[in-house]
């Protein structure tokens, strides 16, 4: 009986374990993007994880240097779940994505998935993707 106690035991310390190690699983988002039309000023990256935060703001972003017409991060440490990425050239260096006056964007833009706008910005259901069980590679072109 004794010896049976200690083995469920054993069983049961190891079960929880696994599980508290699934439930801390993180991974990684490289985000390449290419096709920019020249080097001048920054890319503007943004991961969002939320309908409500994208093209709006994110959980992390980051201001790239531009090298021959392309750039590339890597978000670290991310746990499952659902996210998208927005970027711009911001080729003045001011911050904001330029429009004109229509608000048709002036500098390049992309996505994750490589959502683009039909007539409006890009939508969350069209740039969004899934971390289920492995890193995440996005090829943004603009």
């Amino acid at each position: 009986m004794r010896l049976e106690f200690k083995l469920l035991s054993l069983f049961l310390m190891g079960m929880i374990s696994l599980n508290a190690q699934q439930k801390n699983e993180t991974f990684d988002v490289t985000v390449n993007i290419s096709n920019f039309k020249n080097n001048k000023g920054l890319a503007l990256v943004s991961l969002c994880n939320t309908k409500e935060t994208f093209l709006v703001g994110g959980i992390k972003s980051a201001k790239l240097k531009i090298t021959n017409k392309s750039c590339s991060i890597t978000f670290k440490d991310l746990p499952k779940g659902t996210y998208a990425i927005s970027m711009f050239h911001d080729e003045n260096e001011n911050n904001k994505l330029n429009t004109n006056f229509l608000g048709i964007p002036k500098e390049s833009y992309g996505c994750s998935n490589n959502a683009r706008g039909h007539f409006g910005p890009p939508k969350w259901e069209d740039a969004k993707f899934e971390i289920n069980h492995s890193n995440i590679i996005q090829n943004i072109k603009l």
